[in-house]
């Protein structure tokens, strides 16, 4: 594999990047492409012929066939060899999550276990804990939960009421509490429990099923991801070894966040797999229907919906495995013997909260996208049970709400930006002063056109001042009390999601032309055209929505002079480039790029 070079967690809001900086799916290696297949063999031949029985939660049909995903080394993907894993890199553990999804709720429990559930030990356990448990856990001998959320706090998480307390002879701690909506909780052996130690120090705990006095309340009638166990956990006086305290006493938000910055990137790559199969199945459909005489497929308008469903999931893919290859090389250089490498680990994860956060938020729309747009194309049998794409509107609703809902996803974006900056770790209240006193003498820099995606590079240029010009504005405006402005923070992280979409895209697709010598415009180059155009659109449309709500008469139609200034570029031709991408999809079957 490439090993792309370590760029700072929000440097790229900041800095031009290079494509060869960047990691993506063209730089997949014969290992990669054969890991991808070893997932895509074992749903399709195991677990698909099974879907209605896993859909009716057999419970203990998803135990077996998690138990036959570890014979293969799929649930041991991200555990250290010397506990019976294979240690696998990010990209690789990345092409799993991707291509299980097609599992359906099998794919859920699936990524429950090796993510959430099992990687705190893997992270943050100590050796006993990790001999103990991991060999099982990537086995499938023992099966994992993770259990965060209670009834009374969801996204507050550290409101957590559960409570532990060390018993009179200093060998248990007592465990009172319920945490809700728990996946995996039918059949779980190992449950990643966190509980205030006194009332106070939010920490982490590994609990077993066997343990007196924990149960799980009834299955939850779901909307979507019927197939897989959702029940609260009830803790009512379980004793826990202190030897099974994971991490330090009050510290177990340092384990929690950064599992779920994990957790959100995963999701993000699960998302990926399903919105290219949901264009599979409408481009399968469009191609076989016929209405007045000829395939919908032949319809503009339904190649329109494809094209737009195929330009979000490439910038999807892009920004994917663009972070995937960010983590593999930050975490290649930590020491995993060193004592404090549960303290490295936190420090590398964290590195990247913010583009998991973005990763998070854009995929999970962007697949509710492909999915409304390929139940659309469906039209009425887009409706019936019959046909997966019913499916795969109802189960990716979750998406948005799973590992942080999206609103506080798009809050916490600028709020670790704004940490990263005040603690000297970025340097960006310089950039907003230098850009400052650039814009006053501003001038639309000249492009040359005949240079791939020089328009493009332009405009990703174009949207990180308007960002940094945003952002000045609203620091100046609001100071200590921009954290009450959450109107203006969802600007500002809409801006940083698009910027860093875009440039994924954008980079991506110049890595490829280089590879190929830069001969002609392929696909490649026509799905980030199309993106970069509609994205910078947005960027400019958020900007100027903040811009109004923060000023008003002359400073207002001088900010908004600025931006017109800042987004004075030629138009782009989106139906021919679109067009032309729906061609390529249909003719292909389905996304492939």
């Amino acid at each position: 594999m490439e090993k792309p070079e370590i760029v700072r967690g929000g440097a790229f809001l900041l800095e031009a990047v290079r494509p060869e900086q960047v990691f993506t799916p063209e730089d997949f290696s014969d290992e990669h492409r054969m890991i991808a297949a070893l997932a895509s063999d074992f749903i399709a031949g195991e677990v698909e012929p099974h879907d209605e029985a896993i859909e009716h939660q057999d419970f203990g049909l998803t135990v077996r066939l998690l138990r036959k995903a570890g014979e293969l080394g799929l649930l041991g993907a991200a555990v250290p060899e010397a506990y019976g894993g294979s240690d696998l890199d990010k990209i690789s553990t990345t092409l799993i999550t991707e291509h299980i999804v097609k599992g359906g709720s099998f794919s859920l429990s699936f990524g429950a276990h090796v993510g959430i559930g099992s990687l705190p030990i893997v992270l943050f356990g100590n050796s006993e804990q990790k001999q103990r448990y991991l060999p099982a856990l990537a086995a499938g001998e023992k099966l994992a939960a993770y259990c965060l959320t209670e009834p009374a706090s969801g996204s507050d998480a550290l409101s957590a009421r559960t409570t532990a307390v060390l018993s009179s002879d200093g060998k248990h701690y007592v465990l009172n509490g319920t945490k809700q909506f728990i996946t995996n909780a039918a059949f779980a052996d190992v449950f990643i429990v966190y509980a205030k130690v006194d009332g106070e120090k939010f920490t982490a705990f590994i609990v077993e099923r066997e343990y007196e006095g924990l149960s799980t309340g009834p299955e939850e009638k779901k909307m979507g991801i019927k197939g897989s166990s959702t029940r609260p956990l009830i803790l009512e006086d379980v004793k826990v070894p202190v030897e099974n305290v994971l991490g330090e006493i009050g510290r177990g938000h340092v384990i929690a966040f950064n599992i779920l910055n994990i957790g959100r990137y995963s999701l993000a790559a699960g998302c990926v797999g399903t919105a290219k199969w949901a264009i599979g199945l409408a481009v399968q459909y469009a191609k076989e229907r016929r209405q007045f005489g000829k395939a919908l497929a032949e319809f503009p308008l339904i190649g329109k919906k494809l094209a737009d469903m195929a330009v979000r999931t490439y910038a999807a893919e892009s920004m994917v495995y663009r972070t995937g290859g960010q983590i593999d090389r930050i975490m290649q250089g930590l020491d995993k013997e060193a004592p404090d490498y549960s303290r490295q680990v936190a420090k590398a994860v964290e590195e990247y909260a913010l583009e998991c956060s973005a990763n998070k938020v854009f995929a999970t729309e962007c697949l509710q996208f492909a999915a409304d747009e390929g139940l659309q194309i469906h039209g009425g049998y887009g409706f019936i049970q019959e046909y997966k794409i019913e499916r795969i509107y109802r189960d990716c609703r979750i998406n948005r709400i799973f590992e942080g809902t999206n609103e506080i996803n798009r809050l916490l974006i600028p709020g670790t930006l704004m940490r990263r900056a005040m603690k000297g770790e970025l340097p960006l209240l310089a950039a907003v002063s230098g850009l400052q006193e650039e814009l006053i003498a501003y001038l639309p820099p000249a492009v040359d056109e005949e240079e791939p995606l020089a328009l493009e590079l332009a405009r990703i240029e174009a949207s990180k001042k308007i960002f940094l010009m945003v952002g000045g504005t609203a620091v100046q405006t609001y100071q200590l009390e921009l954290e009450e402005q959450q109107e203006i923070l969802e600007a500002l992280s809409n801006q940083i999601i698009e910027i860093y979409a875009m440039e994924s895209a954008v980079l991506r697709a110049l890595k490829t032309q280089e590879k190929a010598d830069g001969t002609g415009e392929g696909l490649h180059g026509k799905l980030a055209r199309v993106f970069a155009a509609e994205s910078f659109a947005r960027v400019e449309e958020s900007a100027r929505t903040a811009l109004t709500a923060m000023s008003e008469g002359d400073l207002l139609r001088t900010h908004l002079s600025v931006l017109k200034k800042l987004t004075r570029f030629p138009p782009v031709n989106l139906v021919r480039l679109k067009r032309d991408i729906a061609a390529r999809i249909i003719q292909a079957g389905g996304y492939t790029v």
